[in-house]
């Protein structure tokens, strides 16, 4: 029923917490599993805004800071798809810089998924505050179904 499914995170608790879900829809004939990490440009801008101070600022330090951060991620979805494929499953990675829920909407429509599994809330309650939730976003321009997975409120 949900063959393919798309498992965007952004490593937070509620992200960990939805990837046991995206692991035990092995059970419900899921196939496979494409991971997503937007690098959201906004959080980039604004980090190399907080940097502007250093007069040493260039367009090479940028390129090693967005390096540096794309390294971070790729270490982390490896390790996020090894512990998939352990469960059987066939995984690919994508890490795209934009709008989180826009390239999230638009990787479940290229990639014709099935089911979107994601945490309801991100790393940071101020951040989703500010700038809105990618979650309620997701689901709310979402063609497809969406698992929301709810954080412990214990």
């Amino acid at each position: 029923m949900f063959r393919k499914i798309l498992y965007p995170t952004d490593f937070s608790d509620c992200a960990v917490k939805a990837l046991d879900y995206v692991k035990k829809l092995k059970e419900a004939e899921t196939e496979e599993v494409v991971v997503v990490h937007v690098m959201d440009v906004r959080e980039i801008e604004t980090m190399l805004i907080g940097t502007a101070w250093v007069k040493e600022t260039t367009a090479e330090y940028e390129a090693d800071l967005l390096k540096a951060m794309r390294d971070d991620v790729e270490k982390k979805l490896e390790e996020v798809k090894t512990e998939i494929e352990k469960a059987g499953l066939k995984v690919s990675v994508k890490i795209p810089e934009g709008i989180p829920f826009k390239k999230i909407l638009k990787i479940a429509e290229d990639e014709d998924i099935s089911l979107i599994v994601l945490g309801s809330h991100g790393k940071s309650n101020v951040r989703e505050m500010l700038l809105g939730s990618v979650s309620e976003k997701v689901i709310r321009g979402s063609k497809r179904p969406v698992l929301l997975v709810k954080r412990d409120t214990a």
